[in-house]
């Protein structure tokens, strides 16, 4: 465990790699709208990379690196998240993922975020998430219908953590996260 007079590392950017290279970043940069900050070739790590970011303040958050042999039969990527702001975002990004080829799309209510989860092109795990006002203790998943208004949803998920004898509201486990 780290002292407290160290500062915690804070976790901040991952990398991928992928066997199409241009596929992939026209992937990332057309579903999330992410900016090239810089690509080239590594002159220690001796892959094409391709650096992206949504944020001025972080030169990249996404590295998409050349490598991947096309024989890999699934990606160890568990999953690559990215926050939204609004129920909406996730209805938005469902529907252009879709579009640009992303598959095995399938919503979850985590009760303290609700996610939409698919494949990219390459097989990795893509989750776009939105938090919710609530904790309840993880993991935890039920269905998510986007069809339903943003109203609805938010009555169900409120109902069903009230139900879990691990809710709070998210204001009380972030008083708990800093006593610790």
């Amino acid at each position: 465990m780290l002292s407290q007079s160290v500062t915690r590392p804070t976790p901040s950017h991952f990398g991928i790699f992928v066997t199409d290279l241009e596929r992939m970043v026209d992937f990332y940069t057309r579903l999330f709208g992410l900016t090239i900050t810089d690509r080239g070739q590594g002159r220690n790590f001796k892959s094409e990379l391709v650096f992206m970011s949504a944020s001025v303040d972080q030169h990249h958050q996404l590295v998409l690196a050349s490598g991947r042999p096309p024989e890999a039969s699934f990606s160890t990527v568990m999953q690559v998240s990215f926050i939204v702001p609004a129920i909406q975002n996730l209805r938005e990004i469902r529907a252009l993922a879709l579009e640009l080829g992303a598959t095995q799309m399938r919503g979850l209510n985590h009760g303290n975020s609700l996610s939409i989860y698919f494949a990219d092109p390459e097989g990795n795990t893509v989750e776009v998430y939105t938090d919710t006002p609530y904790y309840v203790a993880q993991p935890h998943g039920d269905p998510l219908d986007l069809t339903k208004s943003d109203a609805e949803i938010l009555r169900e998920t409120e109902a069903i953590v009230r139900q879990d004898p691990t809710f709070m509201p998210l204001e009380e486990w972030r008083k708990k996260f800093l006593a610790s």
